[in-house]
Formats: C-alpha cells, sequence, structure tokens
C-alpha cells in the first residue's frame, strides 16, 4: 500500500475533517480515504447540474408555475 503526506492543510480544514471523522466513527485517515475514494470513483467527473439532477430525482416533481406579469415594466430612465 502506498502513503502520501499532506504538508500545510488549514488548521480549519483538518478540525472539520477531525469532527467528520468522530461523527463516522472512525480515524482521520480513514476518513481521508473515504472522502478520496468517493471522489475518484468511476462517473464522479458528471457535471453539476447532471449530478444535482440525479440526487433529486426521485422526487419527481412537477415546476412550478408562475404567475404571468401584468404591470409594465417602468422605464429606468437611462438614457438621460
Amino acid at each position: 500500500m502506498a502513503s502520501i503526506t499532506i504538508r500545510n492543510l488549514d488548521d480549519e480544514l483538518k478540525a472539520r475533517l477531525r469532527l467528520s471523522a468522530a461523527e463516522h466513527g472512525h480515524s482521520m485517515e480513514e476518513e481521508v480515504r473515504q472522502i478520496l475514494h468517493r471522489a475518484l470513483e468511476p462517473g464522479s467527473d458528471t457535471g453539476l447540474g447532471t449530478r444535482i439532477r440525479e440526487r433529486f430525482a426521485a422526487y419527481d416533481a412537477e415546476p412550478p408555475e408562475f404567475e404571468r406579469r401584468r404591470d409594465v415594466p417602468r422605464d429606468p430612465g437611462l438614457d438621460q
């Protein structure tokens, strides 16, 4: 097995990593392994829009209907 060392890690990031590891009940090292595995697994290179659509696909809600605008927009007066 290979090992790596990460230098100059921001203190706040390290603290968040420590808390996340504690919440999941394992070491910081294991937490980093799982994060890297999720980030680099096949299919993780999809775009943000695709990932959002996949995440909320189960809800399959109808798009909201908006009332059409009835008033006339006022002139902002930019030509003065």
